[in-house]
């Protein structure tokens, strides 16, 4: 189910046959439905085998999807230059643009195509950003405070969910609080260990006293624990990477940070347009078992760490299992490898030697590892093998063999980006034109090549992404499946409720193990995300545009 829902999608989300990867529900606002966000042998001496082409013949593209090429987006005039993410995962942010601004106050602030309520959402803008007016109000239909047109493209309403005011205290909060586009991750995550309270101001120590009434002793058993459950464990992540003071020490000293004026003892956090107003109680809501929680920074008071969520509550770090993420990422094609190569895709994955007509083991293949391959393969015991530049062998169930395309696309030709995801490979390889730049490996739906109407399986075929989000939350309440994921990281929407995305919760990849999306590593979303088209303007935290996005073939 759709949660929170208000209007009816468009026919193409209509007829979406499951949701993705977590995606069996997404968490909606109103007017989000328009969006997608809105959400895997024989001889003795070996018989050698033809060598394959990454990709099965690449059949035209469908002419809804653009089909006769040409789909370059151009820039609008006086546009900004947004921040890029290159495929070496270096970030490229030019100095914002200068001019008038207009602040979100909304976790979903939408960019309309044209002056009105009924227009096409081009997509939205979160609180902490603030876009460039381009000019005078056009107009106020359906808005008393005025349509302004901002940059590079589109028209904002100033009133309820944006504001021309930067001292709004809702934008004043989030100043400052953005996504971290120069780190795997865009935001501090952590997972729930221990179920509390979520608070909706910064609590002193008696009132988290008087809410967790276990405290004392639950912290007491926090410092001393070994391992994940610990205080020892990971505690870098809340500071965005930085050394943190000893846990122990800060708690014994009741230690805190100077903090910024909308965490004052006693203050209401504000509450962005959209949330819920809880007034002047302490606690705003509960955790849940296993939530992902997504938080904008962190701060020491009286002892222990809280972090502010991207919603603008409070939650005590101690209770989360702080997320690093998989620090595992693909391979730039031409500059740490060249065609023909293998990655290796399991953790159990070893060499073999041919000697004397049979296979001796060599040792273990690193999982993940590039191989750099001769082009020779085998048959050994009716599996494929393939050789090694350093005369090994290593079978297909444990690597992924990688070529060229054997016959480039019109897409390709005409020069366009485009990935071609093998599903049995369970590999993504990404081109610019003709040219393959980078390849890694993926988690597709976990029922492999099964029907996806029927199945977890990850759709086939040729699409285009056309709506694309920084990040978004993933909930369901499927029974036995239960879970809510917050800000998902790059999220690239490209049929139905099917998606490429990063997975902070897994590190299998390499394993069909999705409900239907495509899983990536953070970092290998994060620099995907901005090699493909629609651009993600400066400020916005998500774009929708049909037609004309980076084009996707997805096949067995």
């Amino acid at each position: 189910m759709v949660r929170e829902a208000s209007v009816v999608p468009p026919d193409f989300l209509r007829s979406a046959s499951q949701l993705c990867d977590f995606v069996r529900a997404m968490r909606l606002g109103p007017r989000t439905a328009l969006l997608p966000l809105l959400l895997l042998s024989a001889c003795s001496k070996g018989t050698v085998a033809p060598a394959p082409g990454a990709s099965a013949t690449v059949p035209a593209l469908p002419a809804e999807l653009g089909g006769s090429g040409g789909s370059r987006q151009s820039a609008a005039p006086g546009a900004s230059t947004p921040p890029s993410v290159g495929l070496d995962g270096v970030l490229s942010a030019a100095p914002p643009s200068a001019g008038q601004r207009l602040y979100a106050r909304s976790l979903k602030t939408w960019i309309h195509e044209r002056p009105t309520r009924n227009a096409e959402l081009l997509g939205y803008f979160r609180a902490v950003s603030g876009l460039v007016v381009t000019g005078p109000s056009a107009g106020s239909e359906g808005c008393r405070a005025g349509w302004y047109p901002v940059q590079p493209r589109g028209f904002v309403c100033a009133e309820g969910g944006a504001t021309l005011d930067q001292n709004d205290a809702v934008v004043a909060a989030y100043a400052g609080l953005g996504p971290d586009f120069s780190r795997r991750l865009p935001y501090i995550y952590g997972t729930v260990r221990r179920p509390g309270p979520i608070y909706g101001r910064l609590p002193t120590l008696s009132e988290a006293e008087q809410a967790e009434q276990d405290l004392q002793e639950r912290m007491t058993t926090w410092l001393a624990a070994p391992g994940e459950i610990g205080a020892s464990y990971a505690q870098h992540v809340w500071l965005g990477g930085q050394t943190p003071p000893d846990a122990r020490a800060a708690w014994d000293a009741r230690s805190s940070d100077a903090l910024p004026a909308f965490l004052a003892p006693g203050k209401q956090l504000p509450v962005p347009e959209g949330q819920t107003n809880h007034g002047t109680a302490l606690t705003a809501s509960r955790m849940k078992p296993r939530q992902g929680l997504s938080l904008l920074k962190t701060v020491l008071f009286e002892g222990r760490r809280y972090g502010v969520t991207t919603d603008m509550d409070v939650v005590p770090t101690d209770r989360l299992r702080p997320i690093q993420g998989s620090e595992r990422r693909g391979v730039e094609i031409g500059k740490d490898i060249d065609f023909p190569f293998a990655l290796v895709r399991t953790e159990t994955a070893r060499f073999k030697r041919y000697e004397k007509g049979k296979l001796i083991d060599a040792g273990p293949a690193e999982y993940w590892s590039p191989l750099k391959l001769t082009g020779k393969q085998s048959f050994f015991k009716k599996r494929l093998h393939f050789e090694t530049q350093d005369g090994l062998y290593i079978s297909d169930q444990d690597a992924s063999r990688l070529d060229a395309a054997k016959k480039m696309p019109a897409w390709g030709k005409n020069g366009e980006r485009w990935f071609d995801v093998n599903v049995t490979k369970q590999t993504l390889v990404a081109y610019d034109g003709t040219r393959a730049v980078y390849a890694t490996l993926i988690s597709t739906g976990e029922a492999g090549l099964e029907d996806p109407a029927h199945s977890k399986a990850t759709k086939r075929g040729i699409f285009r992404i056309h709506t694309k989000h920084v990040s978004a939350t993933m909930d369901s309440d499927e029974a036995g499946e239960e879970f809510e994921l917050r800000d998902v990281p790059y999220v690239q929407y490209f049929e139905e409720g099917y998606a490429l995305h990063g997975a902070y919760w897994h590190d299998r990849f390499g394993t069909p193990k999705s409900h239907g999306c495509i899983n990536l590593t953070p970092e290998d979303a994060r620099r995907l995300f901005f090699f493909t088209k629609p651009e993600l303007p400066e400020g916005w935290h998500s774009v929708r545009q049909k037609l004309t996005g980076t084009v996707i073939f997805v096949h067995p």
